[in-house]
């Protein structure tokens, strides 16, 4: 595989940017700026490019995360059992790729898949207790939601109480609200003639819906649901249904509106038929689908499996394919990112794609513009499937205007106006003036991030206004800003100047890993950055370590190894160090101590744990925090795979699972024991 570029790290940023500005927008302002499906595609880039460069992978990236921030006109509540969104396959032999991938992991002699057409809408979590429904949740980021109890009561196809003689003390459903298209068509007639804002499509309908503060106007609007997930939390999943499609059963039994257009498939080849076959019907559907979920149908079987950090592995959506438009090109413009690599960007005349309004397409890098060969005032195809953001797919020369000029690459940085460069070997174009305004402030922003040192108030508004006035030319001179000198800002009096400068002084604190990330060394993230400071505990351990030392650490990878091997490298880095030391910055682990060698680094080091049951004192996100600064990993179930069991009060299946396998099992006090903790 060629080595990543410089122009494949900026449009991992730009996606990252593009995905983050539609999130916040849907979900915190309630004003949906792109279609879901441009959304899934936009996400899917920026995995597929993840996946095949785990270098660039952080926590701040939108992979990382289930989801975003819910909005802040409800209370915000934490959900019982996390909302995992689904892979995205977009075509048959991503699916068959998603099918090899588990099953290296398992191989079972048989199995079946349940696939249920992915509705459009919106996802909602309900928790019954004692068989009353008590709350009703939007999905949010996954971990906290928006309460809308009041609102889901209004949905008639979600039950107020459970059809069941003896229900369960607390039960969990997880489904999706809907409108059906003609009640879609009703209330875009009436915004229309009460002069309001026609909603683009029914998912956002349904979502501005169950946002509305007055439920009278929800209960107007006829929202529909389907149930797809069932949990009994206290109750062994084994214990509540064997398979997925029992599982929906049961939920039918309940009273819930399960799809009624689901089958049990008993192959790969099943599934494409099912697929095939609603690509043609969903058309006559009363509501909109935009793909198929397909999960494995046995429960033992998910539970083997389990999750990565942001998917289950035992279900895939299988979307369907968006459209193409033609619209013209009117001008393309050329962005500078925080690496210095230039990216040109289409701007169109404004064209409908599936309800989202496209005016922006990415046209990659310059060899992608000679094979296009590029005019202003072309006619573009442009589309929203494969390649997920906006793009242009062709030109049509034939509508070419006449005397209309070939777009160029500029020779000269459009930021700072020196010499750029393409290498022979790159596709990329890049500003290497380390002084560019446009490098500047995309490492001022870097640094002030929430994973890196987390400077509240320092956004691009104000990074801009330092680099304009040249206020700032290192993130080193962050720290050596006053209130005199930030209250001349624009709009910054001295109370803001005030906090900002403590909250530039409170990042000092920050500790060494998320210093190491801030520095923005090439292919480190903030996961990379936690597996490094571990291994090295002060910087200048690092900076002393070679590139095969630095391999060495267990996830690190000889792309990474180098990458900071020769950044340490670089005089002019080991300035800034010795400028960011000067001003207080931890460059050590804390506290840095010494101990003797001890069992405990044979018993965690590379060793795998599962948590179970109620611990003494410490919560679970301590004792896994533990674990991992100790070496070890911390997975969700008991497998073959497992070593130890951490064993707390009213533990449950997987202890027996546990002993079953043999597993060694610690208690928090031997677990502390082997960290030399008391």
């Amino acid at each position: 595989m060629p080595e990543p570029t410089l122009e494949l790290q900026q449009r991992i940023e730009q996606l990252r940017q593009q995905i983050q500005k539609a999130s916040y927008a849907y979900y915190v302002l309630d004003n949906p700026i792109m279609e879901d499906s441009v959304y899934d595609r936009l996400y899917r880039e920026l995995q597929q490019l993840e996946q095949e460069h785990p270098q660039f992978i952080t926590p701040d990236s939108p992979t990382q995360r289930v989801g975003e921030k819910p909005a802040t006109q409800f209370q915000k509540v934490r959900h019982n059992i996390p909302l995992y969104s689904l892979e995205n396959a977009f075509n048959l032999q991503e699916f068959s790729q998603w099918q090899d991938r588990w099953q290296r992991i398992v191989s079972p002699l048989n199995f079946e898949y349940v696939t249920e057409l992915k509705i459009d809408g919106s996802a909602l979590a309900l928790t019954y207790e004692n068989g009353l429904l008590v709350r009703g949740a939007t999905r949010g980021d996954g971990i906290e939601g928006e309460e809308i109890t009041q609102n889901v009561r209004t949905i008639r196809a979600i039950p107020l109480r459970l059809n069941l003689e003896n229900p369960p003390p607390l039960v969990e459903v997880r489904g999706e609200a809907f409108l059906g298209l003609d009640v879609f068509a009703k209330i875009n007639k009436e915004r229309a003639q009460s002069g309001e804002a026609e909603f683009a499509n029914p998912r956002n309908a349904a979502a501005g819906t169950l946002r509305q503060l007055d439920s009278r106007i929800v209960a107007q609007r006829r929202l529909d649901f389907f149930a797809y997930t069932l949990q009994i939390p206290g109750i062994d999943d084994d214990d509540v249904a064997h398979t997925q499609w029992q599982s929906l059963e049961l939920l039918q039994e309940m009273g819930f509106k399960v799809n009624p257009n689901r089958t049990l498939c008993q192959s790969l080849e099943a599934v494409e038929s099912y697929y095939k076959e609603w690509d043609i019907k969903r058309k006559d559907l009363p509501y909109m689908t935009d793909g198929v979920v397909v999960k494995i149908n046995s429960i033992p079987l998910q539970k083997q499996l389990g999750f990565t950090q942001k998917f289950p592995r035992w279900a895939v959506a299988l979307k369907y394919p968006a459209e193409e438009a033609p619209t013209q090109i009117k001008a393309v413009t050329v962005q500078v990112g925080r690496t210095g690599a230039l990216t040109p960007v289409a701007e169109l005349t404004p064209v409908q794609l599936a309800g989202t309004t496209v005016s922006r397409a990415s046209l990659h890098n310059s060899d992608r513009l000679a094979e296009l060969d590029l005019h202003i005032g072309d006619t573009a195809i442009v589309r929203k499937a494969g390649e997920i953001i906006p793009e242009v797919v062709r030109i049509l020369p034939e509508l070419r205007p006449e005397g209309a000029q070939r777009f160029q690459m500029p020779t000269h940085c459009p930021e700072c106006g020196q010499p750029v460069v393409k290498p022979i070997s790159e596709a990329v174009t890049r500003c290497i003036n380390l002084s560019c305004p446009a490098i500047l402030r995309g490492v001022l922003i870097h640094w002030g991030s929430r994973d890196a040192l987390d400077i509240n108030g320092l956004g691009e508004k104000l990074v801009q206004q330092f680099v304009d006035r040249q206020f700032v030319n290192s993130v080193a001179e962050l720290y050596e800003l006053d209130v005199e000198t930030l209250a001349q800002l624009e709009r910054f009096g001295k109370k803001s100047a005030q906090k900002l400068v403590e909250a530039i002084a409170q990042s000092t604190q920050k500790p060494w890993s998320r210093v190491l990330y801030g520095l923005g060394i090439r292919h480190v993230g903030s996961v990379n950055a936690q597996l490094l400071t571990q291994k090295f505990p002060t910087v200048d351990q690092l900076s002393a370590a070679s590139a095969a030392q630095i391999e060495s650490v267990y996830g690190i990878g000889a792309e990474i190894a180098n990458s900071v091997a020769d950044w340490f490298q670089v005089p002019a880095n080991q300035l800034l160090i010795d400028r960011l030391k000067a001003a207080g910055l931890q460059f050590a682990a804390t506290p840095v101590t010494e101990k003797p060698a001890s069992q405990s680094a044979a018993i965690f080091a590379g060793k795998t744990f599962v948590i179970t049951g109620t611990l003494p004192t410490l919560k679970r996100d301590e004792a896994k925090a533990l674990i991992q600064n100790a070496g070890g990993k911390v997975t969700g179930s008991v497998s073959a795979k497992t070593d130890y069991l951490l064993l707390g009060e009213d533990a449950g299946s997987k202890l027996k699972k546990a002993q079953d396998l043999g597993i060694k099992q610690l208690s928090e006090a031997e677990l502390l024991d082997l960290l030399g903790q008391e």
